[in-house]
C-alpha cells in the first residue's frame, strides 16, 4: 500500500491558507497559497456568538484584526466590522473576517482540498466540534475529495464524529507523542495523527506508519527537513514558507 492510496490529499498543505505571506485564516491567504500552487490549505475555524463558523486561531481577535474581545462573545455583525488584514501589511488592509461558507466556495471553485481544524473558544469545544463538521458535511457533499476535520481537542472531535461519521478525521497531537497515541485515535475513529515537527523522529515516524495510521507533520519551514520527513513516508507536510517549499519543485502538478 502506498502513501497516497491510504492519504488522496496533496501531500503539501499551506498552512492558515498562505503561509507567511498574507494574513492568516482569510480569503486573500486561500488566494495566495493558490497563486504559489498550493492544491491544499490549512484553516482554524470557530463560532461566533450567534452560531457562525468563521476563520481564526486565537480565542481572541486582537492580534489578527483591528478589534478586540473573545470571539464566542462577539455577533457576525461586530467580527464583520474590524479588519482583518491591515495588521499583516497595509495591502491587505480592508480584508474582512471570512466565513467557512465562503472558503467553501473558493477552494472548491479552484480545485483546492481543505484540512480544517476545529478551533473552539476555550469552553465550546462540543458545540464547535458538532456545527463545524455538520456545515463541512453539508458544503463539501459534492466535493471531490471531503475535508479532513482535525482538532487537538477530543472532546471536539468526538462531536464531529457524532455529528458526520463519515469525514475523515485526524487528531492533532502537540509536544511529544504519548504513548497512548494509538489508543485515542482508535477511540476517536481518527484515520491517523498530525504531530509537530520537533517531535517527527525517525522512531515515532517509523512506530506511527507502522501502525498503518496516517502522518501529516506541522509547521515544517525548512526545505531539506521537508524532503527528509516525505521521503521517509510521512504523508504530508503544512508548511508556512511557501516561496521556498514550492509544490512544483515537490512533483505536485497544478
Amino acid at each position: 500500500m502506498t502513501a497516497h492510496s491510504v492519504w488522496p490529499w496533496p501531500r503539501l498543505i499551506a498552512h492558515r491558507g498562505g503561509g507567511r505571506l498574507a494574513p492568516e485564516n482569510t480569503l486573500a491567504a486561500m488566494r495566495t497559497g493558490h497563486a504559489w500552487g498550493y492544491r491544499m490549505v490549512e484553516y482554524d475555524v470557530k463560532l461566533s456568538e450567534d452560531g457562525v463558523l468563521f476563520l481564526l486561531h486565537d480565542d481572541r481577535i486582537d492580534r489578527t484584526s483591528s478589534g478586540t474581545g473573545l470571539a464566542s462573545e462577539l455577533s457576525w455583525k461586530a467580527l464583520s466590522e474590524h479588519d482583518f488584514g491591515a495588521w499583516y501589511d497595509a495591502g491587505f488592509a480592508g480584508e474582512p473576517a471570512s466565513t467557512l461558507s465562503a472558503v467553501a466556495r473558493y477552494t472548491q471553485a479552484q480545485g483546492i482540498h481543505s484540512n480544517i481544524e476545529i478551533k473552539p473558544t476555550t469552553g465550546h469545544e462540543h458545540q464547535t466540534g458538532l456545527a463545524v463538521a455538520a456545515a463541512a458535511r453539508t458544503l463539501w457533499a459534492q466535493a471531490a475529495l471531503p475535508p479532513l476535520l482535525s482538532s487537538f481537542s477530543e472532546v471536539a472531535l468526538e462531536a464531529a464524529r457524532t455529528a458526520a461519521p463519515d469525514l475523515p478525521r485526524a487528531l492533532l497531537i502537540e509536544g511529544p507523542v504519548p504513548t497512548d497515541w494509538r489508543a485515542r485515535q482508535l477511540r476517536l475513529g481518527c484515520m491517523g495523527v498530525n504531530i509537530d515537527a520537533t517531535y517527527a523522529e525517525p522512531a515515532v515516524i517509523q512506530e506511527i506508519l507502522g501502525q498503518g495510521a496516517t502522518l501529516a507533520i506541522w509547521t515544517v519551514n525548512d526545505v531539506a527537513q521537508a524532503r527528509q520527513l516525505l521521503q521517509s513516508g510521512c504523508h504530508a507536510i503544512f508548511t508556512d514558507q511557501l516561496a521556498q517549499i514550492r509544490p512544483a519543485d515537490f512533483g505536485q502538478t497544478p
